[in-house]
């Protein structure tokens, strides 16, 4: 029996906010945008390429304070060439740090929840 995580809660403070900077500085999908009734609204962003979403909104239940998530890593194919581009489009993306066990890249959405973007070691 397969296990798939498909969906992530990321706690933001403004969600026009942080969709914008999803999807205009990151390149995130803007899958759905959805109030579902006063004081509920679900957004739900996929990064290009990934088969999980991150969903931002309001309403949505969760304890978790914005700008406090620090545990979301991504695989990214070049490091070099993701935080160019990063930059480029005005993100202060820090790296790359070179490990043993890959090359990374930290960067923090506007209410200060943490990435961590990694670049997989060549093995073999």
């Amino acid at each position: 029996m397969d296990w798939k995580i498909e969906l992530i809660f990321v706690p933001v403070t403004d969600v026009d906010r942080a969709k914008e900077f999803y999807v205009e500085k990151l390149g995130f999908n803007a899958d759905h945008d959805q109030r579902v009734g006063e004081g509920l609204r679900f957004v739900q962003l996929t990064p290009p390429g990934s088969a999980c979403s991150i969903a931002i909104g309001e309403g949505l239940g969760s304890t978790i304070e914005p700008g406090t998530l620090d545990v979301i890593q991504v695989v990214i194919d070049d490091a070099d060439a993701v935080l160019a581009d990063l930059r480029a489009k005005g993100v202060d993306a820090q790296g790359v740090d070179e490990q043993a066990w890959g090359r990374f890249i930290t960067l923090e959405d506007p209410d200060g929840n943490r990435w961590t973007l990694q670049q997989l070691p060549q093995y073999g």
